[in-house]
């Protein structure tokens, strides 16, 4: 059976390929709630096993902590991701060109690349311990292939199949990476914090999205979220955390409102309908 590279694939195949080859929203929501289930028991198991390891009060006060708090759920994972698109075969087709961008689309990997900058020569190193930063750097790295794989290959390859314009593509991969942040409230985080969490990573997932069409791959995407996600770590101290490093640091003052820019720059996609339509 032949596959097409970015929609609609025949339904000849059956069984457990045929099953997600059809695609639609509904199986895009399946394997996001399945994936965070999965991840969430391998962070309650690994922070059960492994409880002496975490610094409850500073997650990045040790290597072990940023660890066992922070990378091993991913690591698991990312091991779930790979074996599920293996098993799919859909490495091809993930990592393959994508429908052609436009050129007012490179404003979003800007939008990620400045701060990224900004927090990279910012970033107070000193401030932590031995192995704490390349430990957060790998565990970024993890963020970044898991959470794309998902919401900016996986779920979006299903939508494609399941016949949606790229504007709805756009919007309901975003959402789903925005809700699957809401997991936080789990953690004890505050309903406002949460809402605003969800609210931002919307727009970051809009940000992603137009990442991949204007790069035309889905490695861009990867590498950018993966600078991001632990030099705003290493930057606030914490995670989904908002600091002010103004005090002391002017880059990382300046790098502070482009978080505002992600949610105008998700607003904004969302009247693009067709501009961000395939060509």
């Amino acid at each position: 059976m032949s596959e097409t590279q970015h929609g609609t694939t025949p339904t000849t195949t059956r069984g457990w390929r045929g099953f997600w080859e059809r695609g639609g929203v509904w199986r895009a929501l399946l394997v996001a709630v399945v994936y965070l289930a999965l991840y969430l028991g391998a962070g309650w198991l690994g922070s059960t096993l492994f409880s002496d390891a975490i610094v409850l009060d500073d997650l990045f006060a040790t290597p072990g902590s940023v660890f066992v708090a922070l990378a091993l759920p991913l690591l698991v994972g990312a091991a779930l991701l790979v074996a599920f698109v293996g098993s799919l075969r859909w490495f091809p087709v993930l990592f393959g060109a994508q429908p052609a961008g436009r050129g007012w689309m490179w404003v979003a990997p800007a939008l990620v690349l400045v701060p990224v900058v900004l927090r990279l020569f910012g970033v107070d190193y000193g401030a932590y311990a031995s192995g704490v930063v390349a430990t957060t750097l790998f565990a970024g790295l993890l963020v970044g292939f898991v959470e794309e794989v998902l919401c900016r290959g996986v779920v979006v390859q299903l939508l494609r199949r399941g016949g949606a314009s790229e504007w709805v593509v756009m919007v309901v991969s975003s959402l789903v990476f925005a809700l699957l942040h809401s997991a936080n409230a789990l953690t004890g985080m505050a309903p406002g914090t949460v809402i605003a969490t969800v609210v931002y990573t919307f727009g970051f997932g809009v940000a992603m999205y137009l990442t991949l069409r204007v790069t035309g791959n889905l490695v861009w995407p990867i590498l950018l979220h993966g600078l991001f996600d632990p030099l705003l770590f290493l930057s606030t101290g914490g995670i989904d955390t908002v600091a002010d490093g103004g005090a002391t640091n002017l880059l990382l003052t300046l790098a502070g409102p482009f978080n505002i820019l992600f949610i105008a720059l998700g607003v904004v996609a969302l009247f693009l309908a067709r501009a961000v339509n395939r060509r």
